[in-house]
């Protein structure tokens, strides 16, 4: 073969391969080209869906945090609706007693202070107001049980008749619970307990309606005009009476030697069942030892307020005192010891007036 056509076809071969180089690096580049797109698509669809779940995420987050806003702001509101809700007034404060002046300042809208044995009036204010007693009652119930000379070991059991429906207050008299009368009315008088006032009245010879019947009666009978009785505890606000009454009934329950006694004692235990039941007295007062007091009873409904009455004796006069519709529980007590400190800072001087605080002549009652 001529060396001129081997050269030829040797070209013609080389070239073959160099095209063939050609192709199959073309072939390489554009599958790289692919793989390469698709990387980038792969990539951009994983960022997508990246910031498509963060997006959703904090979308969530803000619905979370504007759902916790609007509870959070429905609470406040709640809150500061509950805040915003008047207390419930006693009758004394819809009546306006409180706004009466009185040379003591007292938190109490009816006072009245008298001397025991003159009947004198040392100190009065909205007197003759009729107002809800709350379980000033009590004294009532004690005078009635007092009289009667019923058989104090006599046994009786707290029923569901004897369960708190006037205001669901409770107690720790269980139904089933079993006392003696005695005990009944010591704690009646002495820590106000409703179940035991209640048991008192029902038991009563003739049953509850005998035993109101005679609490009417016996309010008439003392020359209490202004006193009217429902039932034996004071739960209802419609017993009610005036701080003149009020001083005539502690007169005559502290007659009683039995009442004086329960109504001044300091606490008593009572067992029920497995139990021991530690009692105290709702007047603090009783455990001062600057008060020598000789009768006493506490009472509370929102209707009446916080009142407080008591014979004691200051600077050698025996006194009785009468509150009611007092602002506060402590504040009751407040204007016991501000009353007891003028009698003492003026033994002989005559009575102050309520409106201008200027002495007066003393009146009798």
């Amino acid at each position: 073969m001529a060396p001129q056509m081997v050269h030829a076809q040797g070209s013609a071969k080389d070239a073959q391969r160099d095209a063939g180089k050609k192709s199959q690096k073309a072939k390489t580049s554009s599958k790289n080209d692919k793989a390469s797109k698709a990387s980038k698509v792969k990539t951009a669809q994983k960022a997508d869906s990246k910031a498509s779940s963060a997006g959703k995420t904090t979308t969530a987050k803000k619905a979370n945090t504007r759902k916790t806003a609007r509870v959070s702001s429905a609470g406040v509101k709640s809150a500061s609706l509950r805040a915003s809700e008047p207390a419930r007034l006693s009758f004394g404060q819809k009546a306006g007693l409180h706004d009466a002046f009185d040379p003591l300042s007292l938190k109490s809208s009816v006072a009245l202070v008298i001397d025991q044995d003159t009947r004198e009036v040392l100190l009065s204010k909205n007197e003759h107001a009729v107002l809800p007693i709350a379980s000033l009652t009590k004294l009532m119930t004690g005078v009635i049980i007092s009289a009667a000379s019923l058989p104090m070991q006599e046994m009786i059991t707290i029923t569901q008749d004897d369960v708190d429906t006037e205001k669901g207050s409770t107690s720790r008299l269980r139904v089933g619970t079993e006392l003696s009368r005695g005990e009944l009315l010591h704690l009646a008088l002495m820590s106000s307990e409703n179940r035991a006032s209640h048991a008192l009245g029902r038991t009563y010879p003739g049953g509850m309606t005998a035993f109101v019947d005679l609490m009417n009666a016996k309010a008439r009978a003392l020359g209490m005009k202004d006193t009217r009785y429902v039932e034996p505890t004071g739960l209802s606000s419609r017993n009610q009476s005036s701080a003149q009454d009020l001083a005539i009934l502690v007169t005559a329950a502290h007659a009683h030697p039995i009442l004086r006694e329960l109504s001044t004692s300091t606490g008593h235990q009572v067992a029920v069942g497995r139990q021991t039941l530690q009692y105290n007295n709702t007047n603090r007062l009783i455990k001062n030892p600057a008060w020598d007091i000789g009768l006493q009873k506490t009472g509370y409904i929102s209707e009446a307020g916080q009142c407080l009455v008591m014979q004691a004796k200051v600077a050698g006069r025996k006194l009785i005192f009468v509150f009611l519709d007092s602002a506060g529980k402590l504040s009751r007590i407040a204007d016991a010891e501000r009353v007891r400190h003028w009698v003492e800072s003026r033994p002989a001087s005559p009575r102050l007036s309520p409106r201008m605080g200027e002495p007066v002549k003393m009146v009798g009652g």
